[in-house]
């Protein structure tokens, strides 16, 4: 039972950090363009209006997302209690491979969402 709580924990880190980073991007976006911490991409960081942008219409989708994520990461486990340690790790892992695709795939909304605001430039269309 210990390595199925364990692999719960692990399964909610991606929808914990999507609800957190996606508040925090709504919220309170990191202040100025930096190559450190943010939503870091050529067309969100060619200036401050489009890094704020980025940041809010980034986090919304991984706010929703995140919030999405939770039930589909505990019901399949859930389903596994009592089960052997190997079908709980490889539903485990399936889970956290699934929770990859609205993890990185949010890039391609907020990309296109950046290009139908902005010009090439950065300027407001």
């Amino acid at each position: 039972m210990g390595y199925w709580f364990f692999m719960l924990a692990s399964d909610l880190v991606i929808p914990a950090i999507m609800i957190g980073f996606g508040y925090l991007f709504r919220k309170r976006p990191p202040k100025t363009v930096n190559y450190l911490f943010g939503y870091r991409t050529t067309r969100s960081m060619k200036n401050q209006d489009t890094w704020l942008f980025a940041h809010q219409y980034c986090g919304k989708l991984w706010f929703r997302w995140g919030l999405v994520l939770l039930p589909f990461t505990v019901l399949p486990l859930l389903l596994t209690i009592g089960k052997p340690a190997g079908t709980v790790g490889a539903v485990g892992t399936v889970v956290c491979l699934l929770q990859m695709i609205p993890l990185v795939g949010c890039i391609f909304p907020t990309e296109a969402a950046l290009k139908r605001t902005f010009d090439k430039d950065g300027n407001r269309r």
